[in-house]
């Protein structure tokens, strides 16, 4: 196991931010860093030590279902009002390790083909494979968020739902997937903040969606629709963290933490040479 850098967490990340019994989302303080006992300047720099460690993770992950028989595969799932730093965590956490151990799927509207399906079928189709990191930026869960506010299934097909994911989860726990659900839980004031920021700085007017307003008008109910999905979907296979996302930094190392726990169970190691060490070092002696 690699040994931690990062001192100041204090107690396990899954620990103080999994969905559990009695779980009330209104209780979260979208400004507050539980488990972590340190500031931005301190969060950053166990950002930076962290990330040398998921890379080496990552990479052991990858090279143990490659070059063994290891079938072990993370999938990160990241749900969140939008301006709440999913793209953050992306480029931040996940980003800074080798790219061929990552997929990457940002789930859309559906298309056509896709409504012409079960929700579940172009979500499976996007499933990491042995070694690999997966990230959903969105994810299944649309079909009981949007899906619950905007009322575009009839309740009883989104009660469905819910069943429907948690046997879908489970089954992909079983196959060896090891699932991480990350909200991020950013205040509506905050969001308010970020997406003025976008309008002030026209480097930024990309990212703006006018939808996003009209989304604002819901706040509440998009609360309730969360509350919902977390507490009926968050299994001992497949849990559910929520991380306080107005502070960004804590975010990132939050969700950096909860990964780092994550692979530290699995504790990959490095495959075994399936050829003699020795015998191919003379060889290539001979070659110098």
């Amino acid at each position: 196991m690699i040994a931690k850098s990062q001192t100041r967490w204090t107690d396990d990340a899954r620990t103080v931010l999994r969905v559990g019994e009695g779980f009330r989302l209104a209780d979260v303080d979208p400004n507050a860093t539980p488990g972590y006992d340190g500031d931005k300047v301190s969060g950053k720099l166990d950002l930076k030590s962290g990330l040398e460690q998921l890379a080496e993770y990552q990479e052991r992950l990858y090279a143990a279902s490659r070059g063994g028989t290891a079938t072990d595969a993370v999938l990160l799932v990241l749900q969140a009002m939008d301006s709440a730093g999913k793209g953050g965590v992306v480029r931040h956490v996940v980003g800074g390790v080798d790219p061929q151990g990552i997929e990457l799927a940002a789930f859309k509207a559906p298309t056509e083909e896709e409504l012409s399906h079960d929700f579940l079928w172009r979500i499976e189709k996007r499933l990491p494979g042995a070694g690999l990191i997966g990230v959903f930026d969105r994810s299944h869960y649309e079909d009981v968020l949007i899906g619950r506010v905007r009322r575009l299934a009839e309740p009883a097909e989104i009660e469905r739902r819910y069943d429907a994911i948690a046997e879908f989860e489970q089954r992909v726990a079983d196959s060896g997937t090891r699932i991480l659900k990350v909200m991020l839980h950013i205040s509506p004031e905050e969001q308010g903040r970020r997406l003025m920021e976008r309008l002030d700085r026209p480097d930024k007017h990309w990212k703006y969606n006018p939808g996003d307003v009209d989304e604002r008008a819901h706040w509440d109910e998009y609360q309730e629709a969360y509350q919902v999905a977390l507490t009926r979907t968050s299994t001992d296979q497949a849990p559910w963290f929520v991380v306080p996302a107005n502070r960004k930094w804590y975010a990132r190392l939050a969700v950096q933490e909860l990964l780092l726990e994550v692979l530290e169970d699995i504790d990959p190691q490095w495959p075994a040479a399936d050829f003699d060490v020795e015998g191919e070092k003379a060889r290539l002696r001979a070659t110098l």
